[in-house]
Order: structure tokens, then sequence, then C-alpha cells
């Protein structure tokens, strides 16, 4: 069914009514289709319950901006529908959602899969650039490119109608509603406070995806205190889809198992845990046996807790990082020594903690008065990394050209013929899709 109300997602229900509901959770630029192979099996012990991100697969595009609002518009469709408490899978994106919900609303899991997933997706920059070629070029780079991070090269080639309707699916997608997930997960960090989830996790990831590999499951299993962890032999990235059977056997034996834990007690705020064997393995097909998943469980360190009101630096150095990037940030703390390091510590503390991190203007807004504001003051040398701010603050190259247009006017044409030699460069590096 289609909704159109914006706090609400767009979803469909299958298997008996009467059974337990199971939630399948998708990955950003694909549809609840991605999980067609698993729901054949899966609806014999549950009801399954599929959702399509914002803008993906025909649904409205009301954007969301962060895992948090995602999380809190499925609960709003969950509660609505009746649904209470239920198990969770989710590939990606969808298991930031996963883990999202099981830290901040843990008496609504029963427990919990985290499939192709991260603490932390790569890094901010990588996700805003990807918002810039979009917003730009629009989603046919990304949907070319997306067969060779979903799958391995040998499943593409053997499967042509599978890549072509990768490509297709990504292709349909909203691209605000595209750009808007990006920046999801740009934001999206849980590592300090992996060891709160208290739900039972299984952590599922392809043996040969090179988004969010082993080593990425490793820190999550290392970090929740009941996870195990499932390594997919001759899988990449968007494992239901390229290994359904062997993702479909343990999803049900993991939330076999699970589904009997003790619920949260609402009275004391804690969930009961069976202590895992000495040595737990999670099984595999008949057939995948001689490639068993492997199961790890390893303690976390419990996050440190900040009171008081939070330092300005504190906010002026993550603003300064999603403003100007993580390279340009780094070097310029890497740069700083005894003289400079007060005037850097001034910087982010007070331009950006306290000015640019100030809810009266938008960041768009904000790129606009600073672009005009280096021209006017003839500071060529700032503009390639508030060129580069701009577009990731959602400024489009023609409106780039038309802050600079305005700037020629009132700031003079040699500024702004500077200027425009400058932000021509970095538009182009910036806009030009990486094949």
């Amino acid at each position: 069914m289609s909704e159109s109300t914006p706090g609400i997602l767009q979803y469909r229900f299958d298997g008996p009514e009467e059974a337990p509901v199971l939630i399948l959770g998708p990955s950003l630029g694909t549809t609840w289709h991605m999980w067609d192979r698993q729901v054949p099996e899966l609806v014999k012990q549950w009801r399954v319950f599929r959702y399509d991100l914002p803008g993906h697969g025909g649904a409205p595009a009301h954007p969301t901006g962060s895992v948090t609002e995602l999380a809190e518009r499925l609960l709003a469709t969950l509660d609505g529908l009746g649904v209470q408490r239920f198990g969770y899978a989710g590939c990606a994106l969808g298991g930031a959602v996963g883990a999202e919900l099981a830290l901040r609303h843990p008496e609504r899991l029963a427990s919990l899969t985290l499939i192709a997933a991260s603490p932390r997706f790569g890094t901010a920059d990588e996700f805003r650039q990807r918002g810039v070629i979009v917003r730009t070029n629009g989603l046919d780079p990304i949907a070319r490119t997306s067969p060779e991070r979903w799958f391995t090269g040998g499943f593409a080639a053997a499967q042509p109608a599978i890549t072509e309707w990768a490509v297709q699916m990504v292709r349909t997608t909203d691209p605000g509603c595209y750009i808007a997930a990006c920046e999801a997960l740009a934001a999206f960090d849980i590592r300090a406070e992996l060891g709160r989830i208290g739900v039972p996790t299984l952590v599922l990831v392809g043996s040969d995806d090179q988004v969010t590999g082993p080593a990425e499951a490793r820190n999550l299993v290392a970090g929740i205190p009941d996870a195990r962890l499932a390594v997919v032999p001759g899988a990449s990235h968007l494992v239901p889809v390229e290994q359904p059977a062997a993702v479909t056997d343990l999803l049900v034996r993991h939330f076999s198992t699970a589904w009997q834990q003790p619920a949260y007690d609402t009275s004391t705020g804690q969930m009961a845990i069976v202590v895992p064997q000495a040595s737990p393995v999670v099984a595999v097909p008949q057939q995948m046996q001689m490639m068993s998943p492997v199961a790890e469980i390893a303690p976390a360190p419990q996050p440190e807790a900040v009171l008081g009101r939070p330092d300005p630096y504190d906010a002026g150095i993550k603003v300064r990082r999603e403003v100007l990037g993580d390279a340009h940030v780094d070097q310029a703390l890497a740069q700083a020594d005894e003289f400079s390091g007060d005037f850097q510590e001034f910087v982010t503390r007070y331009a950006w903690g306290e000015i640019w991190d100030r809810p009266g203007l938008d960041r768009r807004s904000r790129s606009c008065v600073t672009l005009t504001a280096l021209v006017a003051g003839g500071h060529v040398d700032e503009l390639p990394s508030h060129i580069r701010a701009a577009l990731r603050n959602g400024l489009t190259p023609a409106e780039i050209k038309e802050v600079l247009l305005q700037a020629a006017v009132y700031c003079g044409i040699p500024a702004a013929n500077s200027a425009f030699k400058v932000a021509q460069q970095v538009i182009r590096e910036e806009t030009t899709p990486q094949e």
C-alpha cells in the first residue's frame, strides 16, 4: 500500500495475521523487493512487514535527513497498525534503522539482524560527495555503478536480469530523497553506543562486500554484548539478493531462537539476555557447511557520560567537518602548531560552533553569504573550500553562478572574475562522476 502522510512509510504485509511480526528493512537505493526471495520461507512462521524508504519504489517523496527520523517514521507507521513488538532485519541503511531502534526503543524489539551494516558508514565526505553528484547529474551515474558495489563480478555477469533490475531500481528513486538518505548516513555514528544494544543480535555480511565488509561487521560484533557474526561466502553488499538461500536460513535460525528471549522489562529498564555458549556458531545451509559462517562475541567499552552544557567546540568541530569535509579539517588541524593552534581552536569554537551552528539561517543561506563575503574581501585562497562547502550544503552549480553574478555587481568585476575561475575548476572536479 502507499501512504501520502509525511510521517508514514509505504509498507506491505505478507503472512498470517496472527503470527509475530518480522520487519525487513531495505538498503539505500533499493525497494522492498530486495527481500522477495526470503518471504516465502519466512511467512511460514512470521507476519512479514516490508517498507520502502521515502521516494523509493514509488513511495511518496517526503525526505528524511537522519536515521533517527527514519526510525521514528517506521514506529509511527507500526503504531498506526497496532504493532508493538517485532523482530527486525535490515540491510545497510535498513540496518542502521534497526540499530537506532535497538538503542532508542529496546522495548519494541524481540531480536535484531544487521546485514551489510556498520556503526559508521564510510566517511561523511563520501556520502556528501555522492549527494553533490546526484544534485548535479541526477541518479544515472549512481545507478550505472550500483551493480559493482552491490554484487560480485561473477554474479553480475551471470545474472544480467537482476543487474538491470538493480540499475532501474536506483534510476526510479526520487533524487531529493536519495540525497537526504545520503545525508542521514553521513551523520550516522553509533560507535560509542554499541554497548547499549541489549537485544540478541545477528551480524551478517558477505565475504566479498567492499562497501561494509567483514571488518565493519566485526566492529559491530565486538561492540554489541550479545551479537554473533555470520559471514556468507560468495556474496557482496546486497547479500539477500546474491545469496538468498543462505540469508533465509540464517534469519530463520536466528529469529526462531532469539524470539524466545524474555521481553524488555519496562519496570526495570532492562532486558534479560541468555548467556551464550562458550563457542557459539551460527548454522548455515547444508550446501554451505564447508564454508560455515563464524560467530564471534566480544565485549565493548561503555560510552562516557557527558554532563553540563556542551562546549561550543564540540558542536563546532562537527559542523566544520560536515561543511568543509573531513580531509580539509584534518589537514588544517594537522598543520597547526604551538603558534597557530589557538587560532584553529578559536575558529572552530566561535566561527563554527557559535555562528554556523545558529538556527537563524540554513546552511544554504550561510554559504551564499560566505561566498559573497569572500569575493568582496578578495579572499580567493579561501574560495575553493567554500565552493565545495556550498555544494555539500545543497547549492547547485547554477545557484553558485547566480551568487557570483550578484557579487560581480556589488563587489566588482575583477573580484568576480577571479572567483568564477576558481569556482569553475572546483565545480568541474566535484561534479564529475567517478567511473
